[in-house]
């Protein structure tokens, strides 16, 4: 059949799009930016580009389909996109286009514990239940847990504290209960809630198979990185007021005030409730050591576009003469001693065995002073050249290209970088301290390089340039293509 999904490039949407075209079915998403986006789709999944909140854009995007999937929805307002015009008014806009269009089938996307929370996107996700079941046609409103995989909101920003920051601070006590569940578990319900003809007119709940906490969170997350941050606990209230302070002079908080008020109420199925994952979908629960492994392996690239400010390319490259290793080999030595030519204050974690030599794919974990732990992955490994792309958490968005040629009857290792800063803290960071390390980091490798080469080298060089939009522009295609195709290969963002 085909179905139409809103809210299909998020982390949800990304899994359930994959679940439904292992299902068989054709797929439609529906999203502002659906050529930008369309480059990390599987074949065959076609765009329409229009905004829920805009009756006018989503006009004519169900025709032809058999279910909506209404997957849209914001947990923290901004300017012009509010939880009346999204969360309410967009899901009642769906429903009306599901309805002219003549679907089948309506299925809801809200959130565990909207019936009683008391936050303004809890009530946002309840109101659009009550739209959705006026829907003249077959219906089903899904309540998950707090939805957990590669780039969420909550779980994945409290790994990239753990990784970052000397102290991990926690709302509350730390102890408020929620139950998480794994985004493709989630997935894979939302596909068979589309296929499912017994399951109609009905409201379930899903969640994960345990309860955990902030607290519980921190300490596995400690466990599974390898790093002792200290837990520093700070007053609901008083979160709930830095996270505005923060957003007033522009700086991402790590968390929303929309979350803050969500653990204060809990997100868990009542004792004696009924778990759907298990009990009607027949879904085995993906335990959450596993989840959260999995998690810490598989963060989200963070390309140019996701920083902020100039985009900037840097140049590191040394020449050689008389090498004892040709262009190829030199390549090779690269790709299997990766690890030991980075310079000593960078050290290269192997938690899980890296695969030797670096693959297409492969994340690479690194320890680096004052950061803490970053991430890179492997996106490409072709023709003397390995590209790698930054993911969340990391100070940087952008790619590093390291490249091995022949030149003037000579070798050289050239380091491209193409960086923002992934923040407005991180800018603040890279033009002080930051900066230096990084030149420290990419000489200290060049010249490891050319000792490992043999020959005579000569010193390393340097250039920086600001890119103008154009060039901007070119690489930030490049840098996408190169993340769409992970994507399509399984090899991003997510297992499946």
């Amino acid at each position: 059949m085909r179905v139409l999904v809103t809210g299909g490039t998020g982390v949800v949407g990304t899994s359930a799009v994959r679940a439904l075209v292992r299902h068989g079915h054709s797929v439609r998403i529906l999203s502002r930016h659906a050529g930008r986006e369309e480059p990390g789709w599987p074949p065959g999944v076609e765009g329409w580009v229009g905004d829920v909140s805009n009756e006018k854009s989503i006009r004519g995007s169900a025709n032809g389909c058999d279910v909506v999937l209404h997957l849209a929805g914001i947990v923290e307002e901004a300017p012009g996109r509010t939880f009346q015009s999204v969360n309410i008014d967009g899901t009642r806009y769906m429903v009306l286009e599901a309805q002219r269009c003549g679907v089948r089938k309506f299925v809801y996307l809200s959130s565990l514990g909207a019936e009683r929370g008391q936050s303004a996107y809890h009530k946002s996700k309840y109101v659009g239940e009550d739209v959705v079941r006026a829907f003249t046609g077959d219906w089903l409103v899904l309540r998950p847990g707090a939805v957990y995989g590669p780039g969420d909101e909550h779980v994945s920003v409290l790994l990239q504290l753990v990784r970052t920051l000397p102290i991990v601070p926690t709302v509350g006590d730390g102890e408020q209960p929620f139950q998480p569940i794994w985004h493709e578990d989630l997935a894979e319900a939302l596909a068979l809630a589309v296929e499912r003809d017994d399951l109609r007119c009905a409201t379930y709940e899903l969640a994960g198979p345990e309860q955990t906490s902030q607290n519980d969170l921190v300490e596995r997350f400690r466990a599974i990185t390898g790093r002792s941050a200290v837990q520093g606990t700070v007053p609901e209230m008083l979160a709930s007021w830095g996270v505005r302070a923060l957003q007033a002079i522009g700086i991402e908080p790590p968390i929303s005030d929309a979350q803050v008020s969500m653990l204060s109420e809990g997100n868990v199925i009542d004792p004696g409730g009924r778990n759907a994952l298990t009990d009607v979908f027949g879904i085995a629960p993906t335990r959450l050591a596993d989840g959260l492994q999995w998690l810490a392996d598989d963060q989200p690239e963070q390309l140019p576009n996701d920083g902020v400010g100039d985009l900037r390319r840097k140049r590191f490259w040394v020449d050689m003469r008389d090498a004892r290793l040709d262009a190829e080999q030199l390549f090779e030595y690269l790709r299997e001693h990766f690890a030991e030519l980075m310079p000593s204050l960078v050290q290269v974690k192997d938690d899980h065995g890296a695969i030797e030599p670096l693959e297409e794919g492969q994340t690479v974990t690194m320890e680096i002073p004052v950061r803490g732990q970053i991430q890179v992955r492997v996106a490409e490994v072709m023709d003397g050249r390995m590209t790698m792309l930054t993911l969340a958490g990391h100070p940087l968005a952008g790619a590093v290209r390291f490249l091995v040629e022949d030149v003037d009857g000579g070798l050289r290792f050239e380091i491209q970088v193409y960086e923002r800063s992934a923040t407005t803290v991180d800018g603040l960071v890279m033009r002080t301290i930051g900066s230096r390390l990084q030149q420290g980091v990419w000489t200290g490798m060049a010249e490891n390089v050319a000792k490992a080469a043999g020959g005579i080298a000569s010193p390393v060089q340097s250039e920086v340039a600001t890119l103008d939009d154009r060039e901007a522009s070119v690489v930030q295609d490049w840098a996408a293509e190169l993340s769409g195709q992970l994507s399509r290969n399984g090899a991003s963002s997510g297992r499946s």
